[in-house]
């Protein structure tokens, strides 16, 4: 009864590492074959991300109202987020593109701050700062960058989702048939331990 239910259990589990694999990987090849399409599709994804956390955020606001003095400042939050996922549908892609490119330009603008200040910091304590200073001086640039050139922001963006989602789907698949060969080998190796004892 327990092997016929662990067996189950792989079954399920190989399935689902198959399948998500499999979609992981036609989600990346469709962004690189049709690019605008999946542009408007990701500006819909954030509109309704914005909207759905932001209802989240204010019944949550509610429920540790309370326990916490500061749950004003989740409702807020929240009621930002539906504002903004509201927005973000009636003037559909604009801003939800608009805020994914000042997203961007603002990551990389303050992740350039922060290494250059860790250089500055770095050559203070007499460590070595040059590569640190490079890489801050390219953040700020791309940041500067993305904000001038929004289309290739967007086109950058969607590049990264198409790649994540290709090699996550390889993984996945690549993690399925690697379970499939162990499962192989320890039923190979049940097999062997128990023939003598048998015999």
């Amino acid at each position: 009864m327990l092997s016929d239910t662990l067996k189950q259990n792989y079954r399920r589990f190989w399935w689902s590492l198959v399948i998500r694999g499999l979609l992981a990987l036609a989600l990346g090849v469709l962004i690189l074959a049709r690019p605008f399409d999946s542009i408007a599709a990701f500006a819909l994804v954030i509109a309704i991300w914005a909207l759905f956390a932001g209802i989240t955020e204010i019944v949550h606001s509610f429920e540790i109202k309370p326990y916490f003095g500061g749950w004003w400042m989740m409702l807020v939050s929240g009621l930002i987020g539906v504002v903004f996922g509201i927005a973000a549908l009636y003037y559909y892609p604009t801003l939800s593109l608009a805020f994914a490119v000042t997203w961007v330009s603002l990551w990389l603008g303050f992740t350039g701050v922060m290494g250059l200040g860790a250089a500055v910091m770095q050559r203070r304590a007499g460590l070595p700062w040059g590569w640190t200073f490079f890489f801050g001086v390219v953040s700020v640039l791309a940041a500067v960058a993305a904000l001038v050139n929004p289309p290739a922001t967007l086109g950058a963006i969607m590049g990264l989702l198409a790649a994540f989602a290709i090699v996550s789907g390889l993984v996945l698949l690549i993690g399925a048939f690697r379970l499939r060969s162990l499962q192989n080998t320890v039923t190979q190796s049940v097999r062997s331990a128990t023939q003598p004892s048998q015999a």
